[in-house]
């Protein structure tokens, strides 16, 4: 039986998994403004305009090509699809993407699986990507992944599983932050919020969808920790 209630929690692996995201959460915010996390912030970028790639592919549109910039921007090139679907699928998506990775990481096959789809994602990314930035940053990760993996296989330094998590917390708080940043704390007439306003009849503005946006990304979050927990009771 699945322990929804996590009754008798919290054992061993469970306090190890709410530690290290709580740890994992304290350097992210640390180092906020730092080099060090840029890297893994466009890899939140990116995964936001792959949302957008798969939203349009998923309802019969094309996807001309995807880019992402340096200041942390990106732009995805689409012809066709659902509009009012395709927008949302940006800030909602990398969130979703990061409870996914979060959750992996609860196990060791998973992580594994994870890991190999996220390299598999980043070398078809190589195909379709409009700058040198998205393909160096594709390659970077897809080596990084791998020599994770190669140290998670041949020595005993256990990391695999820890690096899942990080990128799935950092994508999961960025993701966050994006949003508040983009469309609550500014209004800024191109955003997707905007843009998803216009098209979408119910009565609300882009801050208004921001706000609704950034609840359901921290729902998400929240969610990740739970269901965590349940899978490791």
């Amino acid at each position: 039986m699945v322990n929804w209630e996590l009754k008798g929690c919290c054992e061993r692996d469970q306090v190890v998994f709410i530690t290290t995201i709580g740890v994992f959460t304290v350097v992210i915010l640390a180092l906020w403004r730092t080099f060090l996390l840029t890297p893994f912030k466009l890899i939140t970028v990116f995964l936001h305009e792959a949302s957008h790639a798969i939203a349009c592919k998923l309802t019969c549109g094309r996807v001309d090509g995807i880019r992402v910039d340096a200041d942390e921007g990106g732009v995805t090139e689409t012809r066709g699809g659902i509009y009012w679907v395709i927008l949302p699928a940006g800030y909602l998506g990398s969130s979703f993407w990061g409870m996914v990775l979060i959750l992996a990481s609860t196990n060791l096959l998973t992580a594994r699986i994870a890991a190999g789809c996220f390299a598999a994602a980043l070398f078809i990314v190589l195909f379709v990507a409009k700058n040198w930035l998205l393909r160096g940053l594709s390659i970077g990760f897809i080596v990084f992944l791998a020599v994770v993996w190669i140290l998670q296989e041949y020595t005993k330094l256990r990391i695999l599983r820890y690096v899942i998590l990080f990128i799935g917390v950092m994508n999961s708080l960025f993701s966050v932050y994006d949003i508040y940043d983009d469309l609550i704390s500014r209004r800024v007439n191109t955003s997707d919020a905007e843009k998803f306003a216009e098209v979408c009849p119910c009565p609300c503005n882009g801050v208004a969808w921001g706000v609704i946006w950034g609840l359901i990304s921290f729902s998400f979050l929240c969610g990740s920790m739970y269901l965590g927990l349940v899978i490791l009771s």
